[in-house]
């Protein structure tokens, strides 16, 4: 946590009157906006629920609410004498670090909004808590900002040592009271329930007793990994959430964000090398592949490189560029540059504004990312160079664009493979039959392709976690990947709650470990599944004369090909014939002479030759 701003927290209170010995450890739920609210409170309604929230206010105490106006007091009745845990049910807002933290009072009773020993201060709320029915409510979890969750208040802590709550009998009816810290923090509901039960999601949900008997230990798969013995590699992404039975699963190592710069050199020369390090060491004491992410990116870059003269830029890229190469000496798959045609090192913030200091646009539009390339084939001459981009899979348009680059680094020899993010937001509602077309066009530079970052949701139209709806969208997309002969491994970019797409259920198994159905059906479907292998270019297909005069060129042997393209190296359309059982086709392009790739297609199979003409 940053600094202590004001923050929002509520509960209120909806007593169930139960008689009865069955009835003294019933739970007592609270509805935040049922108690008597200070004036900074607020209660809005969203999405079906109403909650209490605090206005942003000058009055920011690190340890007491500061005001009356930002406290909420509750009268709450209790079935029988105890010892009573305090869950919430809250959402933390976008700003993370900054709104996720609140106080309740230090025992039953009127406090002092300016006293600090009558206040627990509950912080770093972001990124615990629990969201799935089954799933029992401690002091840990994992679910992110942004989502509705339940967290256990008697055991969370985050600032400082959390309390139980007890009740004697005689004194069954308490005055509860909550305060507001760090705006942008909701709360729904809280609820006491006796200590020493387990209360579970769907019980806090339905203010239903906890059991009695401890959650069963989390599950633990068994590995190998899925893809062990297949040819080509389902790999995950490395980061301290997705870490916890890594080997069951995955194949490939990629670092989250341990391999870009600013996370490694936030400090000019002081480099922080620990996590990548791990994700290295990873890799190689396994056997797995191992790619980098990631050398030149406009974004999470150091602060410190956006304000430097051009050629001291330069100089300090170099620096990066060789720091890397000598400490990690058997990259396998390496991402030079990362998504060119969405976020070039340019002067926004995290940006860099180093795009100047590798060429700019120049005469190519792309002479930035050819400099990168150049400097990546020079200090890491035996690795595999990866240009990596997002939402190039989903239109034909962003297809194209993005082979004119592949086909400007080819030209030169500088790039070895094709990277695909693959993320949710580009596959969904997509045809599969577009996403193969776009793949194809891809895979026309004739380069092996890589998934290098998919992820698919796992919530429905109300944004609750959906198994069907993730199961269902596995089911239609990860084939078109991983069946396509060009495609020669896929990435998964997290697959465990702590996922960068938590709050829209991508991942594939709960906090306890247990497999939803997507990985389910992904381990069955990865190991079951039989992959057969192509070749980048055809050999039945012969193509005479090459270099061709004037553009005139034969194909013989395209009998089982369906459609004939040809492109210039920007990756435009220059011709296409479509072909039916033609045993040969004459070609005739009116072209200006230099290098062209002629793309041979028969159904999902796309090879390729080189053409030059004179």
């Amino acid at each position: 946590m940053i600094t202590p701003r004001p923050c929002l927290l509520s509960a209120a209170l909806f007593l169930a009157g139960l008689t009865g010995t069955s009835a003294q450890n019933a739970p007592v739920p609270l509805q935040a906006e049922a108690g008597t609210l200070g004036a900074d409170w607020t209660t809005p309604t969203a999405a079906g629920v109403t909650y209490v929230t605090v206005v942003p206010t000058a009055t920011i105490a690190s340890q007491n609410p500061g005001t009356a106006a930002r406290v909420i007091t509750y009268s709450v009745t209790f079935p029988g004498p105890g010892t009573y845990d305090l869950y919430a049910r809250v959402r933390v807002g976008a700003a993370t670090a900054n709104d996720d933290s609140f106080y309740y009072g230090n025992g039953f009773g009127t406090k002092s909004p300016t006293d600090d020993n009558d206040w627990i201060t509950i912080n770093q709320v972001a990124g615990v808590g629990y969201t799935t029915g089954t799933q029992v409510v401690d002091g840990a979890g994992s679910a992110q900002n942004n989502v509705w969750k339940w967290v256990n208040m008697s055991k969370i802590g985050g600032a400082e040592t959390p309390i139980s709550f007890t009740v004697a009998a005689g004194s069954l009816t308490q005055t509860f009271q909550l305060g507001a810290r760090e705006d942008g923090f909701d709360i729904d509901k809280v609820i006491f329930g006796q200590t020493g039960l387990y209360f579970t999601v769907n019980n806090l949900d339905n203010g239903q007793q906890g059991s009695v008997n401890p959650p069963p230990p989390p599950f633990t798969p068994v590995g190998p990994p899925m893809a062990t013995g297949k040819p080509k590699f389902l790999g995950g992404v490395y980061s301290t959430p997705q870490l916890p039975n890594f080997s069951a699963y995955w194949n490939q190592v990629v670092p989250e964000n341990a391999g870009k710069w600013g996370s490694v050199e936030a400090t000019r020369d002081v480099m922080n090398w620990t996590e990548l390090d791990a994700a290295y060491k990873l890799a190689k004491d396994n056997g797995y592949p191992f790619r980098m992410h990631v050398l030149t990116w406009g974004s999470q870059q150091p602060t410190w490189i956006a304000t430097l003269p051009a050629a001291e830029q330069l100089a300090e890229i170099k620096q990066w560029y060789a720091a890397v190469a000598q400490r990690y000496p058997a990259i396998d798959f390496l991402e030079v540059v990362n998504e060119p045609t969405h976020q070039p090192p340019g002067p926004s913030s995290g940006g860099g504004n180093y795009l100047e200091a590798l060429g700019g646009s120049g005469t190519t539009g792309w002479d930035w990312v050819i400099t990168s390339f150049q400097l990546a084939r020079q200090y890491f001459p035996t690795t595999k160079l990866m240009m990596n981009d997002y939402s190039v899979e989903n239109s034909a348009a962003s297809a194209q664009r993005y082979l004119g680059i592949i086909n400007l680094l080819k030209a030169r020899n500088l790039i070895d493979v094709v990277g695909i993010q693959g993320h949710a937001f580009s596959t969904r509602g997509l045809p599969a039959a577009d996403l193969t077309t776009n793949l194809n066009t891809l895979a026309s530079a004739g380069l092996p392709l890589y998934i290098t970052e998919l992820d698919i949701d796992g919530v429905n139209a109300q944004n609750q976690l959906d198994d069907a709806v993730q199961l269902a969208e596995y089911q239609r997309v990860f084939p078109v990947f991983w069946l396509h002969p060009a495609v020669k491994g896929v990435t998964m970019w997290g697959y465990r709650p702590g996922h960068w797409r938590t709050t829209q259920g991508a991942f594939l198994v709960n906090d306890d470990n247990s497999e939803r159905s997507a990985m389910v059906w992904l381990k069955s479907y990865v190991k079951t599944t039989v992959l057969g292998t192509t070749k980048t270019d055809d050999a039945v297909v012969s193509l005479a004369p090459n270099p061709a005069a004037n553009g005139q060129f034969t194909l013989r042997g395209t009998a089982h090909l369906n459609t004939v393209r040809v492109l210039d190296v920007r990756g435009q359309l220059v011709q296409e014939v479509t072909l039916r059982n033609q045993p040969a086709v004459q070609m005739q392009l009116n072209v200006r002479p230099g290098l062209y790739v002629v793309q041979l297609i028969s159904g999902q199979t796309v090879s390729s030759k080189k053409l030059i003409v004179q």
